[in-house]
């Protein structure tokens, strides 16, 4: 990702320096937190997004470093609130913020970072953009209840789990990617085109993320392997291995999402590998690059466009 990430180097230190600067508060908690959680490392893709759509228009201007900022405040809260409802306690590699300071004042510190983006949106002063956050902070709200609906379902379809990809994780991606065209003054082909490349660069994200959670390692992911199944999240992996399984598989893992299987993981695992699960994963993966791809054909023909197409096709590395 940083080999990926070169060519915008000294603007994402902008958007760095942004965010330090931002997270000022005369209240020592917020800055706490929100150093911890900020400061943990994190690949920074959803405002580099920001960065090379704006890039891909022909922006010169400097409010993409903000606006970039205000993509990873929107994201951290997510976060921070997200670690709270899944009761997790490692990400990035090290403890959540909510072990080590409390659920009350993780789910607090997100709010003030929901906030702090929309005084900083204000800053920028288009409404388009206040327009298209705000929907999407609505929509990934409604993700975020919809997956809580889908908990220890073993009923959940493919369907309704790539919903939850698409309003949880894809839709700031989208709105990321969008936004950083606005900035441009783009043409709205060209706006809906890096939104569609974003929605499809962030559910492939998420697809794979989900498979690393049965063919990857806590230390290379950053977080505990096998949280999803603790928390009985129906992912596709699992919803998979469910369709094609045996009958004793498939027992096995409707009792694993219906109880939270942590301690069947190990078995759970075998499962999905002696299926094809693995397999349709990656391929649902493939497919959301490859549409991420054919938006990029509408952009204009330049080396940032065909910097966004290897940012798509990186996100697959991981798994092959």
């Amino acid at each position: 990702m940083n080999d990926l990430l070169a060519p915008i180097a000294e603007d994402m230190k902008s958007v760095d320096a942004v965010i330090r600067d931002r997270l000022q508060s005369d209240v020592v908690l917020i800055r706490t937190i929100g150093d911890y959680i900020i400061g943990s490392g994190g690949k920074r893709l959803r405002p580099a997004l920001v960065l090379l759509a704006a890039k891909v228009c022909g922006y010169e201007g400097t409010q993409h470093a903000l606006m970039g900022a205000v993509v990873e405040f929107i994201h951290t809260a997510t976060l921070l609130h997200d670690d709270v409802v899944d009761e997790s306690d490692l990400r990035r590699g090290r403890s959540t913020a909510n072990a080590v300071f409390g659920n009350a004042a993780s789910v607090l510190v997100g709010d003030y970072l929901y906030s702090r983006s929309f005084e900083m949106m204000v800053d920028i002063g288009r409404m388009s953009i206040m327009q298209t956050m705000a929907q999407a902070t609505t929509v990934i709200a409604e993700g975020e209840v919809l997956q809580l609906l889908n908990v220890h379902d073993p009923e959940v379809t493919e369907e309704r789990y790539l919903t939850v990809v698409r309003f949880k994780t894809a839709k700031l991606f989208e709105a990321a990617a969008r936004c950083g065209a606005i900035l441009a003054d783009a043409p709205e082909g060209y706006c809906d085109a890096l939104a569609t490349y974003g929605r499809h660069l962030g559910t492939a994200f998420q697809l794979v993320d989900d498979l690393l959670d049965y063919s990857g390692d806590a230390q290379t992911l950053g977080k505990n392997v096998g949280d999803d199944l603790r928390e009985g999240k129906p992912t596709l992996p699992l919803l998979r291995a469910m369709e094609v399984g045996t009958p004793e598989q498939r027992a096995l893992i409707r009792k694993a999402i219906e109880e939270g299987g942590e301690g069947d993981f190990e078995e759970v695992g075998h499962a999905i590998r002696d299926t094809d699960a693995l397999e349709h994963t990656r391929d649902a993966a493939q497919a959301e690059v490859n549409l991420a791809l054919d938006a990029l054909k509408a952009l204009p023909d330049n080396a940032w466009t065909k910097h966004l197409a290897k940012v798509a096709q990186s996100s697959l590395d991981r798994v092959f």
